[in-house]
């Protein structure tokens, strides 16, 4: 899977939770799920499980607090996909 693909389906997925519509807009590897997209963390919590739902993974602990920017939750997908 591509960085773009990933992009592309985490943006799918943050859709429902995120309070600033201009910084999803602008939503790269960079963006960062709380302070940029104004994603309280209740609802990260969805988010991560939407993940694991969308991806068929199963995201620990120490993982998912490691995930508050695109490029963090990138890098978590895509190592659990590879395995």
């Amino acid at each position: 899977m591509t960085d773009k693909e990933l992009i592309t389906g985490l943006k799918k997925i943050v859709k429902p939770y995120i309070q600033n519509e201009a910084a999803f807009e602008t939503m790269n590897a960079d963006t960062h799920l709380i302070d940029d997209l104004k994603i309280n963390s209740a609802n990260l919590v969805d988010v991560v499980l939407d993940i694991e739902d969308e991806y068929d993974i199963e995201i620990e602990d120490d993982a998912f607090e490691d995930m508050l920017t695109v490029k963090a939750a990138m890098a978590v997908v895509s190592a659990k996909i590879a395995k």
